[in-house]
């Protein structure tokens, strides 16, 4: 389907919010329903997560949390249609409830300004077995929007297959790292996958079919499988040979750690998803026929081929590390300000090149290229940051080229871009204080100055010692990054602007 955003909007267009647009489905979803000609509302905590987003000029942008009544009611004025995209597991413990207070909230507001429908993605789960808390969770959620009266299409599927997704990455870097992989009972629990495009058609479509409103509609592909299935369906596509060993017991605690040692998931996390996985998840009605006879949905194999594709050509929309998943301690993340008390490393260096070479240098730092200097203390800084129970480097990078303001960097967070000007990088590993990297590229002559800053706000004694036991090893670090930073802009061939090339 063409996701391309449209400046004209059909006759019968709805006005539609869309909340959750810098997760990994909203993400998705915003520039098909603007391909569809639907006028689009987007309902975000921080609105300058969406910068970078080719279609944000097409779109009006409301800042809001839906746990706050006024901000709801400001950004549901005037809409016909209401997606419902929101959910708390990234925010660790107590999840529950707060996806049910905030969905109570939202269908309140939602009932108030006179919305015509609430559209929501759901989870997938026969209601009346032992579902996980997660699960749970996710039919609560369907239950409590539907409090207010306002009429709910809820959509509820399983595992999404499709490039950077959170289950899709599971199962990927398990079976991508282990040629054994050991494999507690819950590997042998049938599942119903979807493709991501799938699920896409069936969220615009819901929004065409007046008939699916109040109604429950489970949809999943064309075929059923394991978890075991999947991961040997995986490694077909891959070419790769894999093994599956089963072993009598391990507990969704051990096999959380186990997932956040050789993935990029964390353990918080991975043990809600992993506890979920004792359901049995597959479609036990018709209802997604009937009501959306045009979708005929791909098999397995074939949704996992297009992701890797997707993930081959460098073309990822979104990831499940675009929400504010965080190594941090305390409460949400605080943008930058410089102020008393703050720690500064900074290097400047005279570059001969023009400002957007240098830019675009700094831009390709990190994933798979690495940082241009000392890469295995870097990696080995991950390697600790995730034996502490963080993120550590595996979230790597949404894009190889690409940077936008609200990414994950390995262990960092893109908290500013300013084209061929300034990147400013958030750390989200486990650090007594707070900590930022930025870089400045500053027209001088026929070349560039290219300012790198390291700074720190520490937490106490503890973040003075870190800070101050680290000066060696930072000095050697930082001053080799940018010394590579330069080089890398200043070879012959180096990009011009636009999509950088990295170290």
């Amino acid at each position: 389907m063409d996701a391309r955003p449209v400046l004209t909007h059909r006759d019968n267009a709805h006005t539609v919010l869309v909340t959750g647009a810098t997760g990994y489905v909203g993400g998705r979803l915003v520039p098909r329903l603007l391909a569809a000609g639907h006028r689009v509302r987007c309902l975000v905590r921080d609105a300058s997560r969406l910068q970078g987003r080719d279609w944000l000029p097409h779109v009006e942008v409301v800042t809001g949390d839906v746990l706050v009544p006024g901000g709801v009611r400001q950004a549901l004025d005037g809409v016909d249609v209401a997606y419902y995209l929101v959910h708390s597991l990234a925010a660790g413990g107590g999840f529950h409830e707060k996806d049910v207070t905030a969905a109570r909230t939202f269908g309140a507001a939602a009932a108030a300004a006179g919305v015509s429908r609430l559209i929501y993605l759901g989870g997938l789960g026969d209601p009346d077995k032992d579902l996980s808390e997660h699960l749970r969770s996710r039919q609560a959620t369907g239950d409590a929007l539907r409090e207010a009266g306002v009429p709910v299409t809820e959509l509820r599927a399983a595992v999404v297959v499709g490039s950077g997704s959170i289950s899709f990455e599971m199962i990927r870097y398990l079976t991508e790292r282990l040629p054994v992989m050991v494999c507690p009972q819950w590997v042998y629990t049938r599942v119903q996958p979807i493709g991501v495009d799938d699920l896409l058609r069936y969220l615009v479509a819901a929004l065409e079919v007046p008939g699916s409103a109040g109604r429950v509609v489970e949809i999943g592909g064309a075929d059923v499988r394991t978890y075991g299935d999947m991961m040997l369906g995986y490694a077909q596509v891959r070419g790769l040979r894999r093994r599956l060993q089963p072993v009598p017991v391990l507990t969704p605690v051990l096999s959380s750690y186990w997932v956040h040692l050789v993935t990029p998931i964390p353990s918080a996390i991975a043990r809600p998803l992993i506890e979920g996985l004792r359901s049995e998840v597959v479609v036990r009605d018709d209802a997604a026929r009937e009501l959306f006879p045009a979708i005929v949905p791909v098999d397995y194999v074939t949704a996992v081929r297009a992701a890797v594709a997707t993930l081959e050509g460098g073309d990822v929309e979104t990831s499940w590390a675009d929400a504010l998943v965080t190594s941090c301690e305390g409460p949400a993340p605080r943008a930058f300000r410089e102020e008393a008390g703050m720690l500064r490393d900074r290097r400047e260096l005279y570059v001969p090149a023009a400002p957007a070479a240098v830019f675009a240098a700094v831009c390709g730092i990190g994933g798979e290229r690495g940082y241009g200097y000392g890469d295995w203390l870097w990696e080995a800084r991950g390697a600790l940051d995730r034996l502490a129970g963080g993120v550590g480097l595996r979230r790597g990078r949404r894009d190889a080229d690409d940077l936008r303001t609200g990414d994950a960097l390995d262990f960092w967070r893109v908290e500013a871009v300013a084209p061929a000007h300034l990147l400013r990088l958030r750390a989200e590993m486990k650090v007594p204080g707070r900590a930022w990297l930025q870089f400045e590229t500053l027209p001088e002559g026929d070349g560039t100055r290219l300012v790198q800053t390291a700074y720190f706000a520490p937490k106490g004694l503890p973040g003075l010692a870190y800070w101050y036991a680290l000066v060696p090893p930072h000095g050697r670090i930082f001053s080799g990054m940018i010394a590579a930073l330069a080089a890398a802009a200043s070879r012959p061939g180096a990009r011009r602007g636009g999509a950088s090339t990295g170290p």
